[in-house]
């Protein structure tokens, strides 16, 4: 029929061929794999039945390039990388490295029904299995004859025929625990066709990963050829994407009820269990799934059951099995009508056996009505829908029924367990417990809140080495290194387990995979994309880049550390300081904003060589103006006393202004931890890091954003920024405003500020992200709110500085309209339980902003009672016209 879809599998490492003969088919979709492991599907229209090999190419470079590369990269980072990235030549030939040790022991089960037709194919599709330890065992549960018997016995030695007389799916799946020799038990049902490489994919995840207790795989339809089977696509289908997922709750402060919409992470016809996990947490449900009367739902209950329990259930792509859907439409609108039965009948056995969740799965039984069925329903009389109204109303109404359905199914497992032996039942006795209300230990539900996070860091042109050290945290923050150049960070939920180098591998692939071309350290306007497809891989090898220019070793440098009775962070950041890796005359000032305590000069005297100087009017501005004016180098750097830096930070940061139109620098501020509660929040508040591309800002950058404020605040901080000191006589710029920053009443905005007018005089700012420094954040909530509320007081007071004083209108928009979205937007995604940024600081944040003009007009105050810093004079060695001369020629450029 002219609707029918032709299905087929291509290996990228084979070459493409041309398809034809394909009459009757409107469409060719290929399952595209490399290497064995699915990147992703394409469909081609068919045009006189045929497909050619460079229309298909096309298709899939489109569709999957990138999943291509990451694939490749995944495989490649098995290995260290060279200084220079990764050359792509080599990635295009690189191969899967083999898995080291033996795979575990895996009995595979089929449970069947009179279903000989179907079965028989499933079996000839298990007979082709690659080298893997396997048991094979059909389990026909409730035969109405022995064909089943007859065929497996007749044509299928090697498979094991048992038969279960009690009728249910879980039942069968029960019994098969309890026959199963294999370490692993991995289910299938009769009307699929495995891949060669099912039970591998599956066996390889559980003896890498010892704490995965289950593995769902990936279910591709087995043909598409009636308008029922492209419509249960359509609808949703068996298949879950073709990227591994990782699940396990970290039973801390946040229990999530993610996990009650299980259908999320696979389908009972591809799914493997450790045999031990039963022995723990109880096995399959008997009063669901099919041969109930809910008619599903047992393999939801179960991953639910084995997240619930603290354990860790893995989606893996690669375990491929293809499944024949309902060729009718009657069977569907069955099929669907079953699938709102056990999936609320699901629901109801998780709120009995979980007393003290029922009021949340109560929320979500209602909120997924509404969002998969009644919101879809609606849709569908607003615009057309390729999925007929009648099924959306079908699978509503076995929602209905499946609230009604478990208890009766109860009743029915209770009176058929009665009937046979106690042998046979006391098999499966831990099956029938987990039916009764709580009898399993429910997990209390908690407020959702921030949790510690681990830093690490790996160096790529090392071997990568597992992280057995991070038990204590539920995530881990991998900041990735290529030598000297730092190429970003992956977060990675481990909930509290030891990460595999696998793990990881997969983790920078994904996140990471285009900053590790060679090359890409190549600067880029700021809100260009600095993203490159695996299409243009071949443009971007044949480009030539320009050799840089270098910073001459006579420019000498500057680094002023402002401080104030922090003196264990300063000696720390002045020990850090000391050990910089620099051809250059390099100079530190230590500028005391409290001398009368007396604390910071004995830290100072430790070091010898490194200037202080007293500025005792408070303020972080007054400070480093006092700083600015007594540096003696070409470049000023600015640094605060709480943070660290590598060896190699000053020379990173100061490398742009081997470009003369360079004014500005600024680097990367990353954790050095996220143990408290505090720290974690504030990174979920934005933190101090602007990301790991470099940036460049200019007057043109500065001048595009019409209707809106100059975001300068996502160019970096002067915790770590460097500047040309001519730049501070341009009469447009000068030095820091002091009414602005910690210290004064408005809170922040000195450093935004200074951006501001270095953009407007004309000149160029670059962020530079390898130039990173260590920030320790604030440990207790109470110093926490007091940033963030100073933070708040001062990016107000920022924009009312470039209204009055700039008259710049574009503060405004800022101000009444996109800052109160944004506030409303935290408010909104607190509310819906999508942020765990607490409410209490998002209402802090809007007194902040309240605030903010008073707190402006109080630090103003101040500073005409207390005056404003000297002028900034440069040094002795240069004339104040060879500086004029400098930022004359600087806005030439």
């Amino acid at each position: 029929m002219a609707d029918k879809t032709k299905l087929l599998d291509v290996e990228l490492s084979h070459p493409l061929q041309d398809f034809a003969e394909l009459d009757g088919y409107r469409a060719l979709q290929a399952l595209v794999r490399l290497h064995g492991a699915p990147m992703g599907t394409v469909t081609i229209p068919l045009l006189d039945g045929r497909c050619s090999a460079a229309a298909l190419r096309r298709a899939i470079l489109k569709e999957h390039g990138p999943a291509v590369f990451r694939h490749l990269l995944c495989h490649r980072l098995a290995l260290p990388l060279p200084r220079a990235g990764v050359d792509v030549d080599e990635l295009m030939h690189t191969t899967p490295a083999e898995t080291p040790g033996p795979l575990p022991t895996v009995t595979v089960a089929v449970c069947t029904r009179d279903r000989t037709d179907h079965l028989e194919p499933c079996l000839d599709s298990l007979a082709c299995l690659d080298d893997a330890p396997v048991e094979l065992l059909v389990v026909d549960n409730a035969p109405r004859s022995d064909e089943t018997e007859k065929l497996v016995r007749r044509k299928y030695p090697n498979v094991r025929y048992v038969r279960e007389p009690r009728p249910g799916l879980d039942w069968a799946r029960n019994r098969a625990i309890a026959e199963a020799n294999g370490e692993i038990i991995a289910y299938t049902d009769d009307d699929v066709l495995v891949d060669p490489g099912w039970v591998t994919a599956l066996a390889r995840v559980f003896a890498e990963h010892p704490e995965v207790m289950a593995v769902t795989g990936l279910v591709v339809p087995a043909e598409l050829e009636t308008e029922a089977q492209m419509l249960f696509e359509q609808y949703g289908g068996f298949g879950r994407g073709f990227v591994r997922g990782w699940y396990r709750l970290d039973g801390g402060c946040r229990q999530e009820l993610f996990h009650l919409g299980a259908g999320r992470f696979g389908t009972g016809a591809n799914m493997a269990y450790r045999r031990s996990v039963f022995e723990q947490i109880g096995s399959f449900d008997p009063a669901l799934d099919v041969g109930t009367v809910t008619h599903g739902g047992g393999d939801l209950e179960m991953f639910f059951r084995v997240l619930q329990e603290g354990h860790t259930l893995v989606y893996e792509p690669s375990a491929v099995i293809r499944h024949r859907h309902r060729r009718s439409y009657e069977e569907l609108r069955t099929q669907l009508t079953n699938h709102g039965i056990g999936l609320y009948a699901h629901f109801v056995r998780c709120a009995r056996a979980y007393p003290k969740m029922r009021l949340p799965i109560i929320r979500f039984g209602i909120w997924w009505f509404w969002w998969w069925g009644i919101r879809r329903l609606l849709i569908s009389f607003v615009r057309p829908s390729r999925l007929p109204r009648d099924l959306i109303l079908t699978e509503l109404y076995g929602s209905f029924v499946g609230l009604v359905r478990y208890q009766k199914a109860r009743n029915d497992a209770a009176r058929i367990e009665s009937t046979y032996d106690p042998v046979t039942r006391e098999s499966n006795q831990r099956g029938i417990a987990g039916v009764g209300e709580g009898e399993v230990i429910p997990m209390a539900i908690r407020p959702q809140c921030a949790r510690p996070m681990a830093v690490r860091w790996v160096d790529l042109t090392q071997p990568l080495n597992a992280l057995s050290d991070v038990q204590d945290y539920p995530s881990v923050r991998l900041f990735v290194t290529l030598a000297d150049r730092l190429l970003g960070s992956v977060d990675i939920a481990n909930h509290g387990q030891a990460v595999s180098v696998n793990r990881m591998r997969e983790a920078i692939a994904n996140g990471l995979a285009e900053a590790l071309l060679a090359g890409t350290e190549r600067a880029a306007p700021t809100g260009q994309s600095q993203t490159r497809s695996t299409s243009a891989v071949a443009a971007y090898l044949s480009t030539t880049a320009d050799a840089p220019a270098v910073l001459s070793t006579d420019i000498s440098v500057s680094v002023v550390v402002a401080t104030r009775d922090r003196p264990d962070d300063l000696r720390n950041c002045l020990q850090a300081l000391s050990a910089q890796d620099s051809p250059r005359h390099v100079e530190i000032v230590v500028v005391d904003n409290h001398p009368d305590s007396g604390l910071t000069p004995p830290v100072v005297a430790a070091f010898p060589g490194v200037v202080l100087v007293a500025e005792p009017r408070q303020g972080l501005a007054y400070a480093r103006n006092r700083g600015f004016g007594a540096a003696r180098g070409d470049i000023a750097i600015s640094t605060d006393d709480d943070v660290t830096m590598p060896p190699d930070w000053l020379e990173k940061l100061v490398k742009p202004f081997a470009c003369s139109h360079v004014a500005a620098v600024t680097g990367n501020t990353l954790p050095l931890e996220l143990d408290s509660v505090s720290q974690n929040l504030f990174e979920v508040y934005g933190g101090l890091g602007r990301g790991f591309q470099p940036l460049e800002a200019d007057s043109h950058w500065f001048r595009s954003f019409r209707r809106q404020a100059v975001p300068t605040w996502v160019l970096g901080s002067t915790s770590n920024a460097a500047f040309r000191v001519a730049a501070f006589c341009h009469p447009q710029v000068g030095l820091m405003d002091e009414a602005l920053g910690p210290g004064m009443p408005s809170g922040v905005g000195e450093d935004t500020y200074l951006f501001y007018k270095i953009l407007k005089a004309g000149f160029r700012l670059v962020y530079q992200p390898d130039a990173f420094v260590w920030h320790k954040h604030r440990r207790e909530m109470s110093a926490l709110r007091y940033q963030i509320y100073n933070y708040s007081k001062g990016h107000v007071s920022y924009h009312l500085t470039t209204l009055l004083r700039d008259h710049d209108l574009r503060a405004l928009t800022r101000l009444l309209y996109s800052l109160p979205r944004s506030q409303l937007g935290r408010i909104r995604q607190r509310l819906a339980g999508r942020s765990v940024y607490p409410l209490s600081l998002v209402l802090l944040e809007i007194l902040g902003t309240w605030v903010g003009p008073w707190a402006l007009w109080r630090s103003r105050r101040r500073v005409r009672r207390e005056g404003r810093s000297a002028p900034f004079v440069p040094v002795a060695q240069r004339s104040f016209t060879d500086a004029a001369d400098c930022v004359r020629g600087m806005s030439q450029k």
